[in-house]
């Protein structure tokens, strides 16, 4: 056993002082953490895009989290994102049933992420949204923001939070269509055409 004497400060050594990471992939990515939507449900949508840098390059060492109401609007209340095997404490993955409405995505060597998940209802005078949480390199707090969906302009008019950002700043929100019910949604942390990002308070 080592013994370290704290009255000579110069047997002790100094501790790294605020690193930042990134350490996501040690325990928080699972299996199946994109796949949100139950299998073969009629209302699944894929999500996907590119995390970037202030300086555009893309980051293969962030975490996207993804929150969503179901088709009418309602917040799911069921349990299992993350199943864990009972005898090793692997993660198991989703049962492939049950809609929770999370999911946690890494991304991969390119900046690239991806999700299968339900498409969202409205939800007050809100028009539909995923919610949307980034943690990446040089992040000492996560960061909040939303993807909303195209097609109803209407209610993206009318949207409380759209409608207080100039056309520029509202685009960074809302996803590209890419057809057959998969949109485009990059994230840019910084700089030019810089993701809007919420405050809650």
């Amino acid at each position: 056993m080592t013994k370290i004497d704290t009255h000579r400060p110069e047997s002790v050594l100094p501790t790294p002082s605020h690193t930042v990471g990134p350490f996501f992939g040690h325990a928080l990515p699972f299996p199946g953490g994109g796949d949100i939507a139950p299998v073969g449900h009629p209302d699944t949508i894929a999500v996907h895009g590119r995390v970037y840098d202030g300086e555009g390059n893309p980051l293969p060492d962030a975490f996207v989290e993804l929150w969503g109401p179901d088709p009418e609007g309602n917040l799911p209340t069921a349990d299992g994102s993350m199943r864990r095997d009972p005898a090793s404490g692997g993660f198991l993955g989703r049962n492939g049933v049950e809609f929770t409405g999370w999911g946690r995505i890494e991304t991969d060597a390119s900046g690239h992420w991806s999700a299968r998940t339900l498409r969202p209802g409205a939800r007050g005078q809100s028009a539909p949204y995923l919610s949307v949480c980034v943690f990446a390199r040089g992040l000492l707090v996560h960061l909040f923001t939303r993807i909303y969906l195209p097609g109803d302009e209407a209610a993206l008019a009318a949207d409380p939070l759209l409608a207080r950002l100039d056309p520029e700043r509202r685009d960074t929100l809302i996803a590209t269509e890419q057809g057959k019910g998969t949109y485009r949604f990059d994230i840019r942390l910084q700089g030019e055409g810089e993701t809007v990002f919420l405050e809650f308070q």
